[in-house]
């Protein structure tokens, strides 16, 4: 019996941004990227039982993914096609706010300020009805190539 969960496809038709979020753990965890623009994005994620923790909130480390994906993806926008940007995080500050067990989370996230290398950005995650759940910072830095807004061609995104 194998323990490795298999990755559904989240993207579709529905999906604006499905280049957004690739192929790894956010697009596992359920990730969707409904807005994207130069410094800002919004990620909503599903809730379902595997989000939650053993009281039945959804888990920290699920709102600590949703504050360092969306942190990033605010910083990393590219209207060029077929070219994307890529980051790696520095650091990362989240804090929880309240509790959700069910619905729909949204991320948004800002990229605040920033030079050449290095980029500053923050994320409030709330639920349905608006209620803050969580907030957070990051500091990323681009990866090689990912400075500028041209970004480096989508097939060398594994680099």
């Amino acid at each position: 019996m194998s323990s490795i969960l298999p990755i559904e496809p989240v993207g579709g038709a529905g999906e604006p941004h499905p280049q957004a979020i690739g192929e790894g753990f956010a697009r596992m965890l359920g990730c969707r990227v409904t807005h994207w623009a130069p410094d800002s994005v919004e990620v909503e994620l599903a809730l379902g039982p595997q989000h939650l923790n053993r009281a039945g909130s959804v888990h920290g480390g699920v709102l600590a993914t949703l504050i360092d994906v969306a942190c990033a993806l605010s910083g990393l926008y590219s209207g060029v096609p077929g070219r994307v940007r890529k980051a790696v995080t520095l650091s990362l500050t989240t804090h929880f706010t309240g509790q959700v067990s069910g619905g729909t989370l949204l991320a948004r996230g800002r990229a605040r300020a920033g030079g050449r290398s290095i980029f500053f950005a923050s994320t409030e995650v709330v639920d349905a009805e608006g209620r803050a759940i969580a907030h957070g910072e990051a500091v990323n830095r681009y990866r090689r190539g990912s400075e500028t807004a041209d970004g480096v061609p989508s097939d060398e995104q594994h680099s």
